[in-house]
């Protein structure tokens, strides 16, 4: 790098900076592709069962236009699957978990139209914490009518025993 001197180094510094920060606000902007496999979500989620259905999304967190920065390894993973028929009761019917309505917030842009219509959402803390291990934050809803789980999690862990 001889001939650039300080001030060139510094500029080329200062403009791969930019370049970065452009780079990344604007892939968070444009939203991210919806995903429809199945197999990294049931190697996360494996109570849930066989899934089918899916459509979700894997998201970099501290990438969005707020600036914000939790961590460089911290996922965001969201979206809907449907469960085999009758899962959902079954999930459902154990007393302990306490099963109230609820509402999925914070539902992404891109999966908005793969919400079921009509759905009649239910949550349980207890359930919550089943599906996590308290190993990472998530929220599980869940739609008897339709067998459908609504899920946002953050640095979901590969069960073991579920493969690589």
């Amino acid at each position: 790098m001889t001939g650039l001197g300080r001030r060139g180094v510094l500029s080329l510094g200062a403009a791969v900076v930019l370049a970065a920060c452009t780079s990344t606000t604007k892939g968070a902007d444009s939203g991210g592709e919806v995903r429809t496999d199945v197999k990294p979500l049931e190697r996360r989620f494996p109570a849930l069962g066989p899934l089918s259905r899916a459509h979700w999304l894997g998201t970099a967190l501290g990438t969005d236009s707020r600036g914000s920065v939790p961590g460089p390894t911290d996922v965001r993973v969201v979206g809907t699957a449907r469960l085999r028929a009758g899962a959902v009761a079954a999930l459902t019917a154990a007393p302990h978990r306490s099963f109230q309505p609820g509402t999925p917030s914070r539902v992404p842009d891109e999966l908005v139209e793969f919400m079921p219509a009509g759905a009649r959402w239910v949550c349980s803390d207890t359930f919550d914490r089943d599906m996590t291990g308290e190993r990472y934050s998530g929220a599980f809803l869940l739609d008897p009518g339709t067998d459908t789980v609504y899920f946002d999690t953050t640095n979901p862990r590969v069960s073991a025993g579920s493969g690589p």
